[in-house]
């Protein structure tokens, strides 16, 4: 009957393979006790929340590969090898179970099976090896940077996998009787073919299983001081993934707090530290980058990469000795004094991120790199008063007048007179309080989006009212800017004037203050329920509160904001109103959901000069021209004001506009 035996033409070395097996996987397992040590030195930080999404998120996107196919043919590539390996490291199992348990199931056609799997399973990995050899060193893409690691890497795979084969292919040239159940095994079948015959087979068979069992013992052995170790952090950052990407780690007792932020490696948190050994430098994160891809000095793969080299090199002399791969001097004497910011990481990379999260978003092994950054901007701000000049005013105008044009706060509410808009401190008795924001409340242009929204809004019969002169801001540019403690002050006056109001409902224009008054906000105790206008007008015309009788004939392209999008992954909702509008067409951006491309505006760089590199605003207007679009249209005042400024100085006035999402609706409606 169709079988196999297991230990076949090398019976006498059963044992010896074990005590192989045991001494591999007892290094392997003081080499990663020792790496958790080294986590351990930074700071403690829980993440246990949620168990059953953590769970079940680890499950789908470990075995299912979820993130790792965003990209489609690296995604290919990574799912052949791993689902490869998944089937002959189980199948390893069970045949060994099989032996040992005595229960012989492997026989006749479930053997014919098995034969056929483990087959293809090897020849998965081997297809996706192949396929990662001509990426890394034909195609050579901008975002690998090759090094001796990966090379090893790539032979050590590919010699297990081929030894594998050749071992097969012996044992059927020596047992075959020409029997049509081999040719199951159609990799070793084909392999017996072309490179067996009788003579001296048994032999070749010892030779190449001695040669498949040693290296596959040293892949295991080489697991922890190589990228390789991302089989097992990749497990442990997708379960200790922060589950609310949307919102910055508050700072608890801030008043009591005697450092900020972070300039050595162990004021880090461990799953900082061991999110920089996940790190597989695939490039994915650099080559979303809004910084990077316009020539500033900030590239968030060597961020982590320059952060784990950093942290080798202060690492305790057990690991300092080993091989480490891609750290060129392990034995510096001085890192452990060093401090981060300046030396490992430069002050401009720091001041460089738009916090677009777009990292964290592609970043397949769930990697924080803006957060890290952010951290150092605290430092920087909250330790050392050390932050760019213009920063300066920016600041002081959000401690004098709660806004960063330092326009005076008693002015906050002119624009609602206008429209006959009601302040809540007139009439708390309605459903929404409307969040204008300060970029609704004091420029100009976006004065008229708030109008514009209001108008809607009344149009529908929505009960609602603004703050007015008691509106501060919400605080995002402080804190992505590292000011946390004015943050907490802004946001915590904000939350008192709301909650004395009774306010349970918000409808808020700009993303920045909707992912901040919905994520962020309960950190300090505002629990409100937040809308950004996209998700009440969308829904008001699905329930048919809102007639959309003007035809618009014109083609527009839709530009999504970061905090909106990749934030809060609201897409569908501004391109379904869009399409709601009779006449529209609608073209996509090739960077768009959450792939878009940042206008520029994000993480307080608004309020900083660009100055280094190429103006994000005109990649991205670029990006916008070539749609062929009259209208790049937006649903953020940030990225209104960066394309049309962009739009300006590219002189294409007389071929792109750039428009508020409720400006088009409101001509849609007639109001």
């Amino acid at each position: 009957m169709e079988h196999r035996e297991l230990f076949w033409n090398v019976k006498e070395v059963g044992f010896i393979t074990y005590l192989i097996m045991g001494l591999a996987v007892l290094i392997w397992v003081y080499l990663f006790y020792e790496r958790v040590k080294l986590w351990k030195r930074g700071k403690a930080e829980k993440r246990c929340e949620k168990l059953p999404t953590r769970i079940l998120g680890t499950i789908g996107n470990v075995l299912g590969q979820i993130k790792v196919f965003r990209e489609k043919y690296p995604g290919l590539m990574h799912g052949f090898i791993f689902w490869g390996f998944v089937i002959l490291l189980v199948g390893t199992a069970v045949e060994a179970f099989d032996h040992y348990a005595k229960v012989h199931f492997l026989e006749g056609r479930p053997y014919l099976v098995f034969a056929f799997l483990m087959d293809l399973g090897g020849a998965m990995a081997l297809a996706g090896t192949i396929m990662a050899v001509i990426r890394r060193y034909v195609w050579k893409p901008r975002a690998l940077d090759n090094r001796k690691e990966d090379a090893f890497v790539l032979v050590m795979l590919a010699i297990v996998l081929i030894t594998g084969f050749l071992v097969e292919g012996a044992r059927l040239a020596a047992q075959t009787t020409d029997s049509p159940w081999e040719k199951w095994s159609f990799v070793g079948w084909n392999v017996f073919r072309w490179f067996f015959d009788q003579s001296n087979v048994l032999i070749y068979h010892k030779l190449f299983w001695w040669i498949h069992l040693l290296s596959s013992f040293v892949f295991v052995v080489v697991l922890v001081n190589t990228k390789l170790l991302h089989l097992v952090t990749s497990i442990l950052t997708t379960f200790f993934r922060n589950l609310s990407p949307q919102s910055l780690k508050l700072i608890e007792n801030i008043e009591e707090a005697e450092s900020f932020g972070v300039n050595r490696i162990e004021e880090f948190t461990w799953i900082d530290l061991m999110q920089l050994d996940a790190c597989v430098r695939c490039g994915r994160c650099q080559e979303h980058c809004p910084a990077f891809l316009t020539n500033k000095p900030l590239n968030p793969k060597d961020v982590i990469q320059n952060l784990k080299s950093h942290f080798i090199r202060t690492s305790r002399p057990v690991i300092s000795r080993l091989r480490i791969w891609g750290v060129e001097d392990s034995n510096n004497t001085d890192s452990d004094v060093k401090p981060i910011i300046g030396t490992v990481i430069e002050e401009d990379a720091i001041w460089s991120c738009t916090t677009c999260g777009s990292c964290v978003i592609q970043c397949p092994m769930y990697i924080e790199q803006y957060p890290k950054l952010i951290e150092m901007r605290r430092y920087l701000v909250l330790m050392e008063s050390r932050f760019p000049p213009e920063l300066q005013t920016a600041f002081r105008n959000l401690e004098n007048n709660s806004n960063p044009w330092g326009i005076g706060m008693h002015t906050r509410g002119d624009w609602a007179k206008e429209g006959g808009i009601n302040l809540i401190s007139e009439n708390p008795e309605v459903e929404y309080l409307f969040f204008v924001g300060c970029a609704g409340s004091f420029d100009d242009r976006n004065k008229k989006v708030a109008l514009s929204i209001s108008k809607i809004l009344q149009a529908a019969g929505i009960k609602f009212a603004v703050m007015g002169p008691e509106e501060g801001c919400c605080g995002d540019p402080a804190r992505r800017l590292g000011n946390e403690y004015l943050y907490q002050i802004l946001a915590k006056q904000n939350i008192e004037i709301m909650k004395n109001y009774g306010v349970k409902k918000i409808i808020t224009m700009c993303p920045h203050c909707y992912n901040t008054l919905k994520n962020e906000y309960p950190q300090l105790g505002g629990t409100f329920e937040v809308y950004h206008y996209v998700e009440i007008f969308s829904k008001l015309i699905k329930d048919k509160k809102l007639n959309l009788t003007n035809s618009i004939s014109l083609s527009v392209t839709y530009h999504d904001s970061c905090y909106l999008g990749r934030y809060n992954k609201i897409y569908k909702k501004p391109r379904f109103i869009l399409k709601s509008i009779p006449s529209i067409q609608l073209f996509e951006m090739k960077r768009s959901k959450d792939k878009s491309f940042c206008c520029g505006a994000g993480g307080g760089r608004f309020w900083m000069e660009e100055h280094l590199g190429t103006r994000i605003n005109h990649s991205r207007i670029e990006d916008a021209k070539n749609t062929n679009a009259q209208i790049v249209v937006s649903s953020c005042p940030f990225c209104l004001t960066m394309l049309s400024d962009a739009i300006k100085e590219r002189e294409l006035e007389d071929k792109l506009q750039a428009k508020d999402l409720s400006e088009i609706l409101k001509e849609a409606i007639g109001v």
